[in-house]
């Protein structure tokens, strides 16, 4: 069974409250006039303590995502309008990471667990797991200044990919993304795809299309990879796809066995480094039959439907 190329991805306020000093000075000697007493403070209310901007939950935005946000770029529009991004959670840094000086690191403790929220509460929302869709998820935190002055929140964000196969881009949509995969045909969820090689025999781009249509690679699932480094040498790829092959066998209704090797190819599509250091080792699986066209998913078909692709 060859090694197949892994397809390359670019993935990657507080209001400060001023008040006016009066100065009053009066004319020594002088009287008050009548009905005034001379205390031009006694029925003033006390100023409030500052508090820092904090943002919502269940709203869209029209600002483009960042890993830190600004009360500036704080675009909240109605999700029925074209948008960009969508917060499907604002959660609050506890002990320790809200005691330190600077926001949390993406290697930290604090931003791991930061995210691991975000992954569990974007699947709530969108109504399954996110992975098997075109959708991204990330966290955004307060700025430094703004964590000085008191902020602690972080913004749990999902937005629309063109591809996470290919380099996909930012999609502006209409609408929530609540429940977006509660459908069952929703355009969003990962299907069939045409594989096609470049010159030097390599992946070069892999566009999505309908499974009725002519394809040679199918979606299967979502592998999760551990606690291991990510992938750089063959032997963490060779782990990826073995993982990946496993979830090919259930799918379609075969054996993991060495026959399997010999009859499909297989592409493991791990996040991008910056959020498998924030523990995301979701691995995308995808069946491959370079040699093939099918026109209907292979889907619990079993042996019989797979053609065998390589002697």
């Amino acid at each position: 069974m060859r090694h197949l190329p892994r397809l390359r991805r670019s993935w990657r306020l507080p209001v400060a409250v001023a008040s006016s000093l009066l100065t009053v000075v009066l004319a020594g000697g002088c009287g008050n006039p009548a009905g005034v007493d001379g205390d031009l403070t006694d029925s003033w209310a006390a100023i409030g303590v500052p508090t820092g901007f904090t943002p919502v939950a269940e709203t869209c935005h029209l600002a483009n995502f960042t890993t830190a946000g600004t009360r500036a770029t704080y675009e909240e529009v109605d999700c029925k309008l074209k948008h960009r991004t969508e917060t499907v959670h604002v959660g609050t840094y506890p002990s320790p990471a809200a005691e330190a000086s600077d926001p949390p690191a993406p290697d930290s403790a604090g931003a791991r667990a930061a995210y691991r929220t975000c992954d569990a509460k974007t699947t709530a929302y969108v109504g399954g797991p996110w992975r098997t869709a075109r959708l991204w998820i990330g966290v955004i935190q307060p700025t430094r200044a703004a964590w000085t002055g008191g902020a602690r929140w972080y913004r749990c964000e999902v937005l629309v990919s063109s591809s996470v196969e290919d380099d996909g881009g930012l999609v502006q949509r209409v609408g929530s993304l609540r429940d977006a995969l509660k459908e069952r045909a929703s355009p969003l969820l990962l299907t069939c795809y045409r594989v096609l090689l470049d010159k030097a025999g390599k992946i070069g781009t892999m566009p999505s299309t309908p499974c009725s249509a002519g394809h040679n690679a199918e979606f299967v699932g979502v592998w999760e990879a551990g606690d291991d480094g990510y992938p750089a040498t063959t032997k963490q790829w060779d782990k990826l796809h073995d993982g990946c092959r496993g979830l090919i066998a259930g799918y379609v209704g075969v054996p993991d066995d060495a026959d399997l090797q010999f009859r499909a190819g297989v592409i493991s599509l791990p996040g991008g480094k910056d959020v498998w250091t924030l523990g995301d080792r979701g691995v995308r699986c995808y069946l491959w039959l370079d040699a093939a066209t099918l026109t209907a998913s292979l889907k619990g078909k079993g042996s019989k439907a797979m053609p065998v692709q390589y002697q």
